[in-house]
């Protein structure tokens, strides 16, 4: 019998693997739109730590192995941003995405007390869009990022996240 995976906040310690496994996650979506200095490819180890130190990130262990993490944080309106959800190559299409933004949505709605979540993704990453809208998100608008990519904003009330929890 294999080892599960399992969510719990990262400590500062897992900064580096955080760091390596976001660059290994984003590859597929870089490739995707064709360009290589989307955001979570060009983001400092440093700025990573500061994150680590000021949000909620959480991962996904297999064993000692981050395999999986997002970052969040909420904002004075009730807002729970949530970004830079990332789960390793080897292990995606297997819901572990979605374990990882439920969690994060509990996690900001009780210590954070989000009242809505906010989230974004490329226009063309299907494959992020399904799971999004899954999970009860619904598309409230669009930007284009500053490396260019043409970004679909989503967005679903906290009350709604224990709803969807049940059915995934």
């Amino acid at each position: 019998m294999g080892m599960s995976v399992t969510i719990s906040s990262a400590a500062a310690e897992d900064a580096e693997q955080i760091f390596k496994l976001q660059y290994l996650a984003f590859q597929s979506e870089a490739e995707l739109y064709g360009n290589y200095r989307i955001q979570p490819l060009t983001q400092s180890f440093d700025s990573l730590k500061e994150e680590l130190a000021s949000d909620t990130v959480l991962v996904a262990r297999l064993g000692d192995e981050v395999v999986g993490a997002v970052r969040g944080r909420t904002d004075e309106n009730g807002t729970g941003s949530i970004t830079k959800l990332c789960v390793h190559p080897r292990l995606q299409g297997h819901g572990l995405g979605a374990r990882l933004l439920r969690a994060m949505e509990e996690s900001l709605a009780g210590t954070a007390k989000a009242a809505r979540f906010r989230l974004h993704t490329g226009r063309k990453s299907e494959s992020n869009l399904r799971m999004y809208r899954k999970a009860g998100y619904v598309a409230v608008g669009g930007r284009t990022a500053s490396d260019g990519i043409e970004l679909v904003i989503l967005e679903k009330e906290a009350k709604d996240a224990a709803d969807y929890a049940v059915s995934a």
